[in-house]
């Protein structure tokens, strides 16, 4: 009797059964199969439909923290550190302009200096250098502002020591300490208030990148909300339709969850966008266009002193005009369009008010530095000094009003701040408690999901 053997399976198993890349092959293809075959049972499609609902709520809730906690950085750094940084730089540049005023207005006074015009320099001088070593150690500079900040570290010391030289001269009445307080003036106007223009732009554009960040709407967690409770209310008109029960508890719950989450969602971060866009529209834009206004006074105010000092021995690019007096010029138009912008932007009378009194100074300072150089023109300097420095019976000087609009423009930003700061923390704000809240209602939508499906399931056993 012929003896027969079964010929082992390609796999090497005497069983047959597949192994290696095949067998796996062939448990997916069992496992779609058993989907398939439990996808034609009520009981079975119940289940996908738990699964699938629980996995869209909890994939809402999901991309739902995770934007939010985007926006929430976002405005955090607003509030916290990209609008306080690009404040410190406009301070910057604002006590280094001050700073160039004083010496060249305590320089004017002769070899006995003023106390508080000396006292005035020193603390511009000492501020700056405080906002520099803050703005070096600020969280995520960049490059641009690292520079910036490092040149202007530099050359400080240079300036200082120019300022110094210049005093020393004036004090033994030579010649020589004009010169030097103009060569100090250039190095402030040509490499000084420059870079601090640069790290004040660079600041600043890093501030209104996190504005545009932290205002960004939630595209993803809103499309991703409005799937999930498509599905939760077609999930119930299914039931309904197939059971004639008006309400399944845990699919209304779901949904309950999933339309509150949407719902804050939505409401939280308009008026997030809203508080955002005031404190950007109604803070930092009068705040720019207040610190250019003032910085344009404070310039002019420094080529009105100069204009004194140097005497004419600076010409202008016609070799004709005096070179401060043009530049003098140049600043009051600027600072005319500043205050005018200023005005147009202020939205209630405290920010209204400061304006308008410096509006009302630069009228005034225009008239009064019009006298002085018409007197200075005729050669009488002595008597010109006083009508642009000040002194006893010259209390009509033109420096009285330029510290008429200085303290005006002062009180004006202090005031815009306030409205920043006030604005930008209410959208933040709004924010609060999103994510965790997000999170929270996510798992208890897809928990609700599963046990209203598995409520349906219980009637088949």
């Amino acid at each position: 009797m012929a003896i027969t053997t079964r010929p082992s399976a390609p796999g090497g198993g005497a069983s047959g059964a597949p192994s290696g890349p095949a067998g796996r092959g062939t448990a997916w293809a069992e496992g779609v199969e058993r989907l398939r075959a439990a996808a034609t049972t009520e009981p079975g499609r119940l289940r996908i439909i738990g699964a699938v609902l629980a996995a869209l709520v909890l994939l809402f809730g999901a991309v739902a923290v995770w934007e939010v906690a985007d926006r929430v950085g976002a405005a955090q750094e607003v509030v916290g550190r990209s609008q306080p940084l690009s404040a410190d730089a406009a301070s910057i540049y604002r006590s280094l302009a001050d700073a160039d005023t004083a010496s060249s207005s305590g320089f004017l006074a002769g070899a006995q200096e003023p106390r508080e015009v000396r006292q005035r320099y020193e603390k511009d001088m000492a501020n700056a250098s405080r906002l520099l070593v803050n703005a070096a150690a600020g969280t995520g500079a960049g490059d641009e502002s690292r520079k910036e900040i490092a040149l202007l570290g530099e050359q400080l010391p240079r300036y200082t020591g120019l300022i110094e030289q210049a005093r020393a001269n004036n004090r033994q009445g030579l010649p020589l300490g004009g010169a030097y307080l103009r060569y100090a003036n250039e190095q402030m106007s040509t490499v000084l208030l420059p870079a601090a223009q640069r790290l004040y732009e660079a600041e600043t554009g890093r501030l209104y990148t996190d504005y545009d960040e932290a205002r960004g709407w939630p595209l993803a967690a809103t499309a991703a909300g409005l799937v999930a409770l498509a599905a939760l209310v077609w999930a119930q008109r299914r039931t309904y339709l197939r059971t004639n029960r008006v309400f399944n508890h845990g699919l209304l719950a779901a949904t309950a969850a999933t339309a509150v989450a949407l719902l804050w969602l939505t409401v939280g971060q308009t008026v997030a966008r809203s508080g955002l866009g005031e404190a950007r529209a109604g803070g930092q834009e009068s705040l720019k266009v207040l610190n250019d206004a003032r910085i344009a006074s404070l310039q002019a105010r420094a080529n009105e002193n100069l204009t004194l000092i140097a005497r004419g021995a600076v010409l202008a690019q016609d070799k004709k005009s005096d070179k401060y007096d043009v530049d003098y010029e140049k600043n009051m138009k600027q600072l005319d369009a500043g205050l005018a912008r200023a005005l147009e932007l202020a939205d209630d009378a405290s920010g209204r008010d400061p304006v308008t009194k410096a509006v009302a100074g630069v009228a005034q300072w225009k008239q009064r530095h019009a006298a002085a150089r018409e007197t200075d023109v005729r050669g009488d300097y002595e008597l010109a000094l006083p009508q642009v420095i000040g002194g006893p019976g010259h209390e009509d000087s033109s420096g009285a009003s330029f510290d008429t609009v200085d303290a005006s423009l002062e009180q004006a930003v202090a005031h815009e701040q306030r409205q920043f700061t006030v604005a930008a923390r209410g959208g933040l704000g709004a924010l609060g408690g999103l994510v965790t809240g997000s999170a929270a209602l996510a798992a208890v939508g897809a928990g609700a999901a599963l046990l209203g499906i598995g409520r349906r399931l219980s009637e088949y056993r």
